[in-house]
């Protein structure tokens, strides 16, 4: 299946309940995407407002990956910095592809788009976290992203259960 990528689709109702449907689903499917365990649509949904009031206010831009009958079947939200020493990055987070998408190479277009649109926006870095025991950080790795820190435990994802917090960096020059 192709997707195609666009930059700050509207957020309609429609659009955020996807959202909601997608983040519940990416979660539900053991995606490191900011719930421990299941989760439900009631639980997501504020979650998803929250991300339409920062697109409304700027501070957010989404890149939407839509399939051919424009149905979100992917995000990757780039968080833009007030602060002056930082305006240079942005924040790469909530990057999800619809789990029965996975492993489709969707995930490399999603990060390929979000690096040209970051280019786009005059951006010099992108940066992200990631859930360490996920084998994220080297899917990251292998598009160009560097470990640039680590708080080893900085996670708690259960009572006894703590993951390592991972930095990546991606120079954009």
């Amino acid at each position: 299946m192709q997707l195609t990528f666009r930059l700050d689709p509207d957020p309609t109702p429609a659009f955020l309940h996807e959202l909601t449907l997608l983040w519940t689903a990416v979660n539900n499917a053991g995606g490191a995407v900011g719930f421990v365990g299941e989760t439900t649509y009631e639980e997501v949904r504020p979650e998803t407002d929250q991300y339409a009031q920062s697109l409304a206010a700027g501070r957010h831009r989404l890149i939407a990956g839509l399939d051919l009958d424009g149905r979100l079947r992917a995000t990757a939200f780039l968080g833009l910095n007030a602060h002056r020493l930082q305006g240079h990055y942005a924040w790469l987070t909530t990057v999800m592809i619809d789990p029965s998408l996975q492993r489709g190479g969707h995930g490399r277009a999603l990060l390929a788009a979000a690096e040209e649109h970051a280019r786009a926006l005059g951006l010099e870095a992108i940066k992200l976290t990631c859930r360490g025991g996920t084998g994220l950080e080297n899917f990251y790795a292998s598009v160009g992203y560097k470990e640039v820190g680590r708080v080893p435990g900085g996670l708690r994802v259960a009572a006894d259960d703590y993951r390592d917090d991972i930095m990546m960096w991606l120079p954009l020059n």
